[in-house]
């Protein structure tokens, strides 16, 4: 590959050396060209290289288009791999709930027992029923005479208490 590649490099060089050596040519003989109601005249070498230009605008896009089409088909190998490895992992699950359901249908209903009744209602890892269940003192607070009206929802109206 890469030998191909300095063997075309080399070709285009020659080319180039010996398009703008032939001075006779190059300087005497023109093209014309009507574009666009346009008359244009090239000389051979200007014609020369309108062409190189022409062709390396051509791999550029080939180039581009090729690397386009290469992300694009990594995109969807990942793609795919994700489904099926998503499809196995769901195949997997199924098995496993199938199992698990045979199981469940081959071992003997046994009765349960009753369910203990709670006993740390408050959580404090102290069973409630040895606990002291005497009301705790209340502690009165003061009220506080409210001036901010906007929270209490009487914006401009008086107080009724």
């Amino acid at each position: 590959m890469i030998v191909l590649g300095l063997l075309l490099i080399v070709l285009a060089g020659a080319t180039v050396i010996a398009v703008s050596w032939d001075e006779t040519a190059a300087s005497t003989t023109t093209a014309t060209f009507t574009m666009f109601d346009r008359v244009i005249q090239l000389t051979q070498l200007e014609l020369f290289f309108a062409g190189v230009a022409t062709g390396a605008v051509l791999l550029l896009g080939l180039g581009i288009m090729f690397a386009g089409m290469r992300r694009s088909s990594a995109h969807r190998r990942r793609l795919r791999t994700s489904r099926a490895e998503a499809r196995d992992r769901v195949i997997r699950l199924e098995e496993e709930k199938r199992e698990l359901e045979r199981k469940l249908e081959a071992t003997p209903a046994t009765p349960t027992a009753p369910a203990a009744p709670v006993v740390d209602r408050d959580r404090d890892g102290v069973d409630d029923r040895a606990e002291d269940t005497a009301p705790h003192p209340r502690v009165e607070v003061p009220r506080q005479p409210s001036t901010d009206q906007l929270v209490a929802g009487r914006h401009g109206r008086p107080d009724h208490h």
